[in-house]
């Protein structure tokens, strides 16, 4: 390398003697730069990978896009974010539309986006993947929320555009089904930058009007659009419907697009319906149903009531039958006291007889055993003072002795008394 002083060397050949002052400063080359890069790049695209991603107050952001090889400084200025149908992350693979711009102070250029496209699937389908991974996450989608719709509303509301196919074919089944329902619609427009607002605006409205009018609340609302492409569906992919429908009182019923189609509407409200007018069926059933089903359960109800009724005449019946007239139970008591008062008779004169019977045996004992009975046979009762003479040595000579025959008594005075001989 030659370190002589730039003064001491020779001036290049062919150049001017004040080439020296013709060299650019920095800031002139660093203009010039950018004035070529700029000139040169100002519709690009760039493929990379988000990282040091950050989004300060300002609402602006910066990252740095980067692949294998090289990285890049990203720019987003708010307007151009607030226009993305999704968040960016770091790790991301996407795509920047944008123009090279080159900073001056720092002789850096960076790219300044004004598109953003995620690798791998469109923008949209991004956007619903996250809102729907968030609103997950709250708890918006949870069967726990879901309120039953009732059984035979008697006001339906229907949120949709007021021209549109869906309002058509929602009222046309109504009336079909129960023409003697009140419809309140809710006018919104269903498509366009204009739709999510209006939408939500609407069903703040459904709110107000059942807050304010309580005798006539809405009991059940149809909420969505007829068929389209996803940019068509998407207002009812955007947070603030979302949130809408959660905050309503009125159990909803999602009905966006046809049978494949899936919006975040979808998942939040209290219930799905793959077309308009199968939320038109599932909010009224036939009348031709309810009556079936009325009378099917009147046979259900009734059945069981005839059984009882024919068991309970059955019974009574058999107690009829077996029960007796006043004047029979009266004739029955009598034949009964009848039978009852000669049994008793008998039993009394068999026992006069069976008593008299060991009377007359007593008392046939007893006169033979009677002292009387014995004097009638010849022999005497001698008694001294009323006591009977067991013994002749009882007498005492002098003593008033009276003997007993059997026909009279016999007073003597004892003079002595004799043993007998043995």
């Amino acid at each position: 390398m030659d370190l002589t002083p730039t003064e001491n060397r020779p001036t290049p050949m062919g150049l001017p003697q004040d080439w020296k002052l013709r060299v650019p400063t920095v800031s002139q080359l660093t203009r010039r730069l950018r004035g070529h890069v700029e000139g040169t790049f100002f519709d690009v695209w760039v493929r990379g990978e988000i990282s040091n991603y950050r989004k300060p107050a300002s609402g602006h952001a910066y990252l740095v896009l980067k692949d294998a090889g090289a990285s890049m400084r990203i720019c987003i200025f708010r307007p151009a974010l607030s226009k993305l149908k999704f968040a960016l992350e770091d790790g991301m693979e996407v795509l920047v539309h944008g123009r090279i711009s080159v900073y001056e102070p720092r002789g850096e250029y960076q790219l300044v986006g004004d598109a953003v496209e995620p690798v791998g699937s469109g923008a949209l389908q991004a956007a619903f993947e996250q809102l729907k991974a968030k609103l997950a996450e709250e708890g918006l989608f949870s069967a726990e929320r879901k309120r039953p719709l009732p059984t035979l509303p008697r006001r339906i509301g229907i949120l949709t555009s007021p021209t549109g196919a869906a309002v058509r074919d929602i009222l046309n089944v109504l009336s079909r089904r129960f023409a003697d329902r009140e419809i309140y619609i809710f006018p919104a427009s269903v498509q366009g930058a204009k739709a999510a607002p209006e939408i939500v605006a609407a069903f703040e409205q459904v709110t107000w009007w059942n807050t304010h009018h309580p005798d006539k609340a809405i009991e059940v609302l149809i909420a969505g659009r007829g068929g389209g492409s996803l940019e068509d569906l998407w207002p009812f992919n955007e947070e603030s419907v979302a949130r809408a429908i959660a905050a309503c009182p009125v159990p909803t019923i999602s009905a966006v697009g046809h049978e494949t189609d899936f919006t975040i509407a979808d998942f939040v409200a209290d219930l799905r319906a793959p077309t308009p007018s199968a939320a038109a069926e599932i909010a009224v059933p036939r009348k031709e149903d309810l009556v079936f089903q009325v009378e099917a359960l009147e046979k259900r109800l009734l059945s069981p009531l005839r059984h009882g009724l024919q068991s309970s005449r059955l019974r009574l019946s058999q107690m009829g039958r077996r029960l007796v007239s006043p004047g029979q139970r009266l004739a029955l008591l009598r034949q009964s006291f009848t039978s009852t008062d000669a049994r008793l008779k008998l039993s009394i004169a068999q026992a006069l007889r069976r008593k008299q019977e060991r009377t007359s045996r007593a008392s046939g004992k007893l006169d033979a055993l009677s002292p009387l009975r014995v004097l009638s046979r010849g022999f005497a009762l001698a008694s001294v003072d009323g006591a009977i003479l067991r013994s002749a040595s009882l007498a005492k000579p002098g003593q008033k002795l009276h003997t007993r025959l059997s026909d009279g008594v016999i007073v003597s005075e004892v003079l002595s008394t004799e043993p007998v001989p043995s």
